[in-house]
């Protein structure tokens, strides 16, 4: 073992790096040999000071690892203040001169050396101090410097005053060490030393602003080039750092990505911006805008990412984008806004920028051809949701200040409201037809079926005028004036089908109460579908009148025409107790006025299922038609009052019809109150004796009911007895004057009409001729040379005469 030992080394000048340490025993107690103690003593000082004592390797040796600083307590490394620098670069490199980019290479060959030689020279020493420790025992307690100085019991002498050493010199780090803080998101440190360094290059170009990196072999184009390329890893991290932190603080969430990296990032977008100050216009590298860019980017990917996946189609979708703004603004107010500068106004950049992102994707949306549903969720979305439900909750001091503009033109939202008029009005108009002749199938069918007809037609078209108000006024008035243009369209075809309908012969074989049922269904279709007529012309535009007014008078007609149908189904069963009044028998017998309140009132019961606004118009008509024709017969002269008895007897019968007849129509809802006073006003013309008494009951009759002719006063004169000629033209005088009056006003509605369906006979024929030409016969009157009317004037014009 010995000898092996003295063979360890042949020149005590060689390196021991890299060799095979060589004992000479395994037993760690044995005493080491003169031969090491000789080695020993010659190792112990290097030449640059250092004390390696045994076993040194090239690794522990004058610091020659490669960009290997020393770790000295309380001073940072390669600092001025040891006696030499403790790396080999460092010793190579004149102080104050820093490493640059060129310096990688040298690290990536130099590096696998070093690590190899710490492994080796930390394994030995660990193993030797190991055994060591075992045989040795406790380590004794040495006595303190200040111990053996001054002896046991004597007072220490006061240290002395401490000498304040020289200020620090800072060393500038190298591009290495610059881009290492850049990955450990120390980024306000990183960028402080960018600065640094294009000072230092701005000041060894001849101070000019920064630009393009210079040839390989100038020092400045060098550090121009390591400033861009700081710059651009710089930008790298604060970009993956905008996207880490408003993804939130989940699982996959960065470490360095918190609300201290967020601060530095402020840190240095305000450094920056400073520093754009100095460099001027043209040379300003405008890292805030860069920043807001970055933001937008984030956004985009963010609402990218939640839209795909939402089910429900385009309204899905949205909804999803309604949620991802709602957290994604949530954790820019909570977290992130607070940690940036308040100068910057970071949370109106991130509002801005997820604005822009959402702009972009509903701008690509709407250049798609949507379906209909698709359009309407849009429009509804971008109108109502988006300012309502997300900027609302966000902040509306932005949209109040004009900063973010609409997210989509006027242009576009014209063309998609133009796209939804246009298939509302083609999809409605099928609709309703093919709903039309599917419920026209089955009006002349056996079955009696209730019919929906109306109910389809508002459920069609109230789920367009219901949600288009909901986006916009203007929208929903364009919507309105279309669905009012497409029912109008459909009642005109409803009014011609319900024509033909009753004009069919084939549907006379129906049962009168199967026809009288489907004729009131037909009646119900009018309400519902004029209220939704007026409600659509109210909410459109004033030119929805002819619309309108188009639908009304579609219905009408429909309306008219049924009333017109059941009543005459009515008063044929009632007409031969109609022509049984006005008789001698009916003087003594209420027996034709009780078949007519008995069948009307049975008849009745089957219109209760009419709605009731036609059902009112119905029963209005059918008081006055059954009044009419109660006084029909009156006026046709079947009797003849030659008495005052006669006439009382008359008048009184009268009188208890009349009332017999308003108990009716009062049980029936009859609101044509205008009709009970007719027959009691007709019966006191009858019963009256004195000529200014009937004077004035015929000028409150002429007044009550303005279609009354002199005519019909004449034939009462007539019914009465009253053939006086003096009394008659004073009474026909009356009804001669208030037609004069009233020549030039307009007749009564047809509702309003009584005495206009009354027909009179035209009076006997009398010519007033003496008594001899009285005597004569017809055939010797004709014979008579009757006076010839005057000729015309040859001077006169043909056109006067």
């Amino acid at each position: 073992m010995p000898i092996l030992k003295s063979l360890g080394l042949a020149d005590s000048k060689m390196s021991r790096a890299g060799t095979l340490p060589l004992r000479s025993s395994r037993n760690p107690f044995e005493e080491a040999s003169g031969l090491e103690e000789e080695e020993a003593g010659e190792l112990e000082t290097l030449p640059n000071g250092t004390s390696c004592r045994r076993r040194a390797t090239l690794e522990k040796l004058a610091g020659l690892a490669p960009f290997r600083l020393g770790r000295t307590p309380g001073r940072r490394a390669g600092s001025p203040g040891d006696g030499q620098p403790r790396s080999f670069l460092g010793r190579v490199l004149t102080p104050g001169i820093r490493r640059s980019s060129a310096d990688f290479g040298l690290l990536a060959r130099l590096q696998g050396t070093r690590a190899q030689g710490d492994e080796e020279a930390a394994g030995e020493a660990a193993r030797r101090l190991a055994f060591l420790r075992l045989g040795r025992g406790p380590k004794p307690r040495r006595a303190s410097l200040a111990e053996r100085v001054v002896p046991a019991g004597e007072a220490a002498p006061e240290p002395p005053p401490k000498v304040p050493e020289p200020p620090k010199i800072k060393e500038p780090l190298s591009v290495l060490e610059i881009l290492s803080l850049i990955q450990q998101r120390e980024l306000a440190r990183a960028d402080e030393h960018i600065l640094e360094l294009e000072a230092e290059e701005l000041a060894s170009s001849g101070g000019g602003a920064p630009g393009p990196p210079k040839a390989e072999g100038a020092g400045g184009g060098r550090r121009a080039r390591d400033v861009a390329l700081l710059y651009e890893a710089l930008q790298r991290e604060l970009w993956a750092l905008v996207r880490e932190t408003l993804a939130g603080p989940g699982p996959g969430a960065s470490a360095g990505a918190g609300p201290g990296a967020v601060a530095q990032l402020g840190q240095v977008l305000v450094q920056e911006e400073a520093a754009d100050g100095r460099r001027g216009p043209e040379a300003a590298r405008k890292l805030r805008a860069r920043w807001a860019e970055a933001v937008a980017r984030a956004a985009r990917e963010r609402l990218e990412a939640a839209a795909p996946g939402a089910p429900g189609g385009l309204a899905g979708q949205l909804e999803a984008l309604r949620g991802r703004l709602l957290e994604d603004m949530g954790v820019v107010r909570g977290r992130l806004a607070p940690s940036y500068p308040a100068g910057l106004g970071a949370f109106g950049v991130y509002l801005r920028g997820y604005h822009g992102a959402l702009a972009e994707w509903i701008g690509a949306a709407a250049r798609r051809r949507l379906p209909l549903a698709d359009r309407y969720a849009l429009l509804h979305w971008h109108n109502q949701v988006y300012p309502r439900e997300v900027l609302g909750l966000v902040d509306m001091v932005a949209l109040e200040n004009g900063e973010l503009e609409p997210l989509l033109s006027p242009g576009t939202l014209r063309g998609l409201e133009d796209e939804c008029v246009t298939d509302v009005k083609a999809q409605t108009r099928a609709a309703l037809l093919r709903v039309l002749q599917e419920d026209a199938g089955h009006w002349a069918g056996a079955e009696d079926r209730c019919s929906s007809l109306a109910q389809d037609v508002c459920e069609l078209l109230e789920e367009h005028t219901e949600r288009a108000p909901r986006i916009s006024q203007e929208f929903g008035e364009r919507m309105a004036h279309c669905c009012l243009g497409g029912l109008a369209e459909f009642l005109q075809s409803f009014q011609q089908r319900v024509e033909r309908f009753h004009e069919n012969p084939g549907v006379r074989e129906l049962l009168p109460d199967t026809y009288i049922s489907r004729t009131i269904s037909l009646v119900n279709c009018g309400p519902p579908l004029r209220a939704l007529a007026e409600r659509l012309a109210r909410v459109g535009p004033p030119e929805s009148e002819p619309a309108r007014e188009a639908a009304a008078s579609a219905l009408d007609r429909v309306t008219r025409l049924c009333h017109r149908i059941l009543t005459d189904l009515l008063f044929q069963e009632l007409q031969p107790h109609f022509s049984k009044l006005m008789r001698r028998k009916w003087l003594s017998s209420s027996e034709a006025l009780d078949g007519i309140v008995g069948t009307l009132g049975a008849k009745a019961l089957a219109l209760r299922r009419m709605q009731d606004e036609p059902y009112q118009e119905l029963v209005a008509e059918l008081h006055r038609r059954a009044l009419v024709e109660y006084v029909r017969p009156l006026f046709r002269g079947r009797l003849r009052c030659g008495s005052a008895r006669t006439r009382s007897r008359v008048a009184g019968r009268l009188r208890e019809d009349a009332a017999q007849l308003q108990r009716l129509f009062r049980r029936l809802e009859s609101q044509a109150s205008w009709l009970d006073a007719v027959v009691p006003r007709l019966a006191e013309v009858l019963h009256l004796e004195d000529t200014p008494s009937i004077q004035m009951e015929v000028g409150m009759l002429v007044r009550d009911y303005p279609d009354i002719r002199r005519k019909h006063v004449a034939a009462l004169l007539d019914i009465r007895g009253l053939h006086h000629t003096v009394a008659r033209h004073e009474i026909l005088a009356v009804a001669r004057d208030l037609e004069l009056s009233e020549g030039g006003t307009l007749s009564p509605p047809r509702d309003r009409a009584f005495f206009a369906d009354i027909p009179v006979p035209r009076p006997p024929f009398c010519l007033s001729l003496p008594l001899f030409l009285g005597r004569l016969s017809l055939s010797r009157l004709a014979c008579l040379p009757w006076p010839r009317p005057p000729s015309p004037s040859p001077s006169r014009p043909r056109a006067q005469h």
